[in-house]
């Protein structure tokens, strides 16, 4: 929503501007103007970038406009499914852990959190670093630089289409350059016309001018901008899980373990100790858990 106002308030100051100064709005529609900066600006994204990175880009935009980012619950979420697993190995044995990683679409502690359900990559990240705890042999500095690696490796992927973007930004004023002087091409075809013909078609040249600098500034490069702020926000939920797994890994159990996390989310978001106490670790879910927990220990 706050994209689509922004655009708004941009073309409207643009062209209510241009209004107020006496112009007159008819001489902007050009449209084989923008078809030759449009055109060939979109051919050239497509040359220049994988057919990967072009869907990838679809995507991006609309997360971006849509504003598609983790939030408070989501993180709470995330923290859920940590606290289970770090329980689960300390109280039942790497047995009970080893189904919810090895099946984790049919495990009841992932399916009972859907936005960690969702996301097939931030599922496996779990999966994969808890498998490393369980074989027991990998030490915690090792891990932490695995994890920081894979991280950059994910971030360099999904910033893709940002980068993608920001070159076609670049490109879009010289872009708007070639469709202008097509256009003082064709004004000179017409030399022998009347001024206010040729005044027309030169009006109409340096609309393609006009053109691509405001679809560089003020279109491509702050939805590129966007992408890129979308996507490092996607991201912040794998630096909680890494920095949560660490300190289990350095003998934090698993409530101190979670603090660690819960630290690592930006701070209009980030939930107190007391709603991560009564959400994730006394939930409803949890204290069931803990119950038949105590039942089986009782039993035996």
């Amino acid at each position: 929503m706050g994209s689509l106002i922004g655009f708004i308030i941009a073309i409207g100051s643009l062209l209510g501007g241009y209004a107020a100064l006496g112009g007159h709005l008819t001489v902007l529609w050009q449209p084989w103007e923008f078809v030759i900066i449009g055109g060939t600006a979109l051919g050239i994204f497509i040359v220049g970038n994988t057919l990967r990175t072009v869907r990838d880009t679809g995507r991006g935009v609309l997360e971006a406009v849509l504003g598609n980012v983790p939030r408070r619950e989501h993180y709470l979420g995330v923290l859920e499914v940590l606290y289970a697993l770090m329980r689960e190995l300390r109280s039942k044995g790497r047995s009970d852990v080893e189904k919810h990683i090895e099946d984790p679409e049919n495990s009841e502690i992932f399916r009972k959190v859907p936005y960690v359900t969702r996301d097939k990559e931030m599922r496996a990240f779990i999966c994969d670093y808890f498998r490393l705890i369980i074989v027991g042999n990998a030490r915690p500095h090792e891990v932490e630089q695995l994890m920081d690696e894979e991280i950059q490796t994910i971030a360099h992927e999904r910033l893709m289409p940002y980068l993608a973007l920001g070159a076609i930004a670049e490109a879009l004023p010289a872009l708007g350059i070639v469709a202008a002087v097509l256009g003082v091409i064709k004004a000179m075809g017409a030399i022998d016309q009347s001024p206010q013909i040729l005044g027309a078609l030169i009006g109409a040249a340096l609309v393609g001018t006009f053109g691509g600098i405001f679809l560089s500034y003020g279109v491509v490069a702050p939805i590129a901008g966007k992408i890129k702020a979308t996507r490092e926000r996607q991201l912040a939920p794998y630096i909680l899980i890494k920095q949560t797994l660490i300190a289990s890994m350095n003998g934090a159990v698993p409530q101190i373990a979670l603090e660690y996390g819960r630290k690592t989310i930006p701070a209009h978001q980030r939930p107190t100790i007391d709603d991560v106490e009564d959400e994730v670790i006394s939930s409803p879910t949890q204290a069931a858990a803990k119950a038949g927990e105590a039942a089986q220990r009782s039993a035996a």
